[in-house]
């Protein structure tokens, strides 16, 4: 009987530490997914300066991909984040935001930092060589198509289709929502205010 009582006792203490081992590498398994949105990337901001993703780790982040011919959808974009970034962060240092580019070939940094610093002074613009703009924009899940205007004269003047959502992300650069196009501005003001509280 005293041999049973030791082997199940034996039994019982390799089980607990299985158990918690498997959860230990849960949880490294879900911390490290939550820390895994978009990829490694090396561009430039709107005056020329070198940025990495590590810029998106600094602090609660905003970032909206468009592009500065768009006819519509982004320069309402950038308005409207100015003023849902005003009424969020008054004091501007709690939250970033960028603006990447979604059509590098034009959108040089001169004509970003031209575009961006006639709406706001809250928002950072970034933009780089095609191939590296074009690669980060896939490892942040963002959809972006060149359409030409002219359907038979493919090599002539486009515009581009692309995600219109505000990506949101915690500090640490991991994911937490989006901000839809059109989206109540109260609704989007909170959800920045939430950001930044964690």
């Amino acid at each position: 009987m005293k041999t049973f009582r030791i082997l199940l006792w034996s039994l019982i203490a390799v089980i607990a530490v299985a158990m918690v081992t498997l959860s230990f590498d849960w949880q490294k398994s879900v911390t490290s997914q939550e820390a895994a949105f978009g990829g490694p990337f090396k561009l430039i901001d709107q005056k020329g300066a070198e940025i990495t993703e590590a810029a998106f780790a600094e602090k609660p982040t905003a970032i909206f991909f468009g592009f500065t011919h768009c006819p519509d959808v982004c320069p309402t974009t950038l308005y409207e984040m100015d003023g849902w970034l005003d009424a969020a962060d008054p004091s501007g240092d709690k939250i970033d935001a960028y603006f990447v580019s979604v059509d590098p070939e034009k959108d040089t940094a001169e004509v970003l930092d031209t575009y961006i610093s006639n709406v706001t002074d809250r928002v950072t613009g970034i933009t780089g060589p095609l191939d590296d703009v074009s690669a980060m924009l896939r490892d942040f899940k963002v959809y972006f198509k060149k359409v030409p205007l002219e359907a038979n004269d493919p090599d002539g003047d486009y515009t581009m289709d692309h995600t219109a959502s505000v990506f949101l992300l915690h500090d640490g650069g991991r994911f937490k929502s989006t901000i839809a196009y059109g989206e109540n501005p109260d609704t989007a003001i909170q959800k920045l205010k939430n950001l930044i509280n964690g």
